[in-house]
């Protein structure tokens, strides 16, 4: 058993594919999927998602690489969190590599995430790129350890993971970890915890070796746990079966 805890399934690539993603994650054994909110905007094909498919979750949030001028509060947040079908806060966080300048507004929604997930109890899915510092500050100012949450599609150091996981974060590997060149995040696949992993696919980006350059899909989520069952010489059932219940547990959905 698979779930893939991150995947984009309201982006135009799976207009009218949702029969056929399902089907593929069923012949692979993968039986949830969180579909992540990238804006307020898109939200509702997100939490539509979720409303429709008994297995597909939701969260609320906006991309950090997302319009600055696009209002966002903590309290609007936390009212789309109402929704039954919402587990998570995100994807928020900081992203350096694709925005430059003066960042204060993506730092000062980022804060507004954290404030609405306090406020919820629910988990945070934090984005990170080019920005660790700045993220992990502001993820001790703000509190992020009292709800805890997800570092989605993971490539930083194995310090950065540490500092995260006393936080009360999980650590989540996306198909970068099948990519041959990924040295070090594949050391960190064999040696963290792995009661504290998850795996996505980050749909439809990064499809795993060997779709690699493909529109990836959460039925491919077992490729990756095939990969970090490798590197840890253990049976990837074993992976399966840890990362669901990690899943289960920080996101609070029933098996």
């Amino acid at each position: 058993m698979f779930v893939d805890s991150h995947c984009h399934l309201d982006f135009p690539e799976f207009e009218g594919e949702i029969g056929a993603v399902r089907a593929e994650m069923s012949a692979n054994g993968v039986t949830h999927a969180l579909c992540v909110s990238v804006s307020i905007r898109e939200f509702p094909k997100v939490v539509a998602l979720a409303e429709t498919y008994p297995n597909f979750y939701a969260s609320a949030g906006v991309h950090p690489d997302h319009d600055p001028n696009d209002p966002l509060s903590a309290a609007n947040l936390v009212r789309l969190a109402e929704h039954p079908r919402v587990v998570a806060i995100g994807e928020t966080g900081l992203d350096y590599f694709r925005q430059s300048g003066n960042l204060d507004w993506q730092q000062d929604r980022f804060r507004a995430h954290i404030q609405a997930a306090r406020q919820c109890g629910k988990p945070l899915i934090i984005h990170t790129r080019e920005a660790a510092a700045d993220t992990l500050r502001i993820m001790r100012e703000q509190g992020a350890d009292q709800v805890g949450g997800v570092m989605h599609c993971f490539t930083e150091t194995r310090e950065i993971a540490e500092a995260a996981m006393a936080m009360g974060f999980f650590i989540s590997f996306s198909g970068i970890v099948t990519f041959r060149n990924a040295r070090e995040l594949k050391e960190l696949a064999r040696v963290l915890p792995l009661d504290r992993l998850l795996i996505e696919t980050d749909s439809p980006y990064l499809a795993p070796v060997p779709f690699r350059g493909k529109t990836n899909r959460p039925g491919l989520v077992r490729y990756i746990a095939e990969e970090i069952a490798k590197l840890r010489s253990i049976p990837v059932e074993d992976v399966g079966a840890a990362t669901s219940a990690n899943f289960f547990r920080l996101f609070q959905v029933p098996k």
